[in-house]
């Protein structure tokens, strides 16, 4: 993207508005969006819905908007501290604690997988079944709270799950935005994900790779942060290469630019 991406029609002159101040920006919303990974490596990705209001038909990493409820300190909690994941992430601690929350309930909400175990040191082997499900969807709904949903099955949070990868911001001229933490995190043994629907209508496991040559070829569309994880995760061999990646966390926000008479988003 650093050469730019033209912003033609609506998004143009929204893009001329808020550059002349005249329409000010929505707010950006904390959110989460973790990266799943498994050996080969490949990647969890699900297509959003072409009805979906933002990134409609887009192929994503599970995530979504911090509930205020993730900030609950009642939740139980094993890994790096909130206040740790504040200064990896440059965020207040309450924030931190929102993002991390919010980062393992919508990977479990989008895909199945719970990166929580009954201790500090263990992980819930299988989330299928009835029960499980009846949980998953009063998450989504809204009806459970995350912090009643772990006391109930006696879980914790597994923070030392979440590798912090990357930090973006949906550009001013976007009418929804999102203040977006990337985490990556390995698919713990035993579980496995599973085509949960909602929000997306397809998910695939794919090499990074892959993904953006198919990307190329016009066969998926990859939003720029998407397009940018997997470039990164791509140059790395295996599992071990990318969780081990020293990883200074930048914040990303493409901006909207006017040359000739033409406006761009670029980073």
């Amino acid at each position: 993207m650093d050469n730019g991406i033209p912003l033609p029609g609506e998004f143009g002159e929204r893009a001329r508005d808020i550059l002349a101040g005249r329409v000010q920006p929505v707010p950006a919303r904390d959110a989460a969006t973790v990266v799943i990974l498994r050996e080969g490596p490949q990647v969890y990705l699900l297509r959003r819905k072409a009805t979906m209001a933002f990134a409609a038909g887009a192929y994503v990493f599970p995530g979504g908007s911090v509930d205020p409820r993730d900030t609950d300190h009642s939740v139980a909690w094993a890994g790096p501290s909130p206040k740790e994941w504040g200064q990896v992430f440059h965020a207040e601690e309450n924030t931190a604690r929102g993002l991390v929350c919010a980062a393992v309930r919508e990977t479990f909400e989008e895909s199945g997988v719970l990166l929580a175990g009954p201790g500090p040191d263990t992980v819930v082997a299988d989330t299928t079944g009835d029960d499980w499900e009846a949980d998953r969807v009063a998450l989504i709904d809204r009806s459970l709270a995350f912090a009643d949903f772990l006391d109930r099955r006696g879980l914790v949070l597994r923070s030392d799950l979440l590798k912090p990868w990357a930090h973006w911001i949906t550009p001013e001229v976007e009418h929804k935005r999102f203040d977006t933490r990337f985490f990556v995190a390995v698919l713990p043994e035993g579980q496995r994900t599973r085509d949960v629907g909602g929000e997306a209508d397809k998910v695939v496991w794919q090499r990074p790779a892959e993904a953006i040559e198919l990307a190329h070829k016009g066969e998926i569309f990859l939003m720029p942060p998407t397009y940018r994880t997997l470039a990164e995760l791509a140059g790395h061999g295996d599992i071990e290469a990318i969780l081990t990646a020293e990883r200074e966390i930048v914040t990303i926000m493409p901006r909207a630019v006017e040359r000739d008479g033409k406006v761009w988003l670029t980073t």
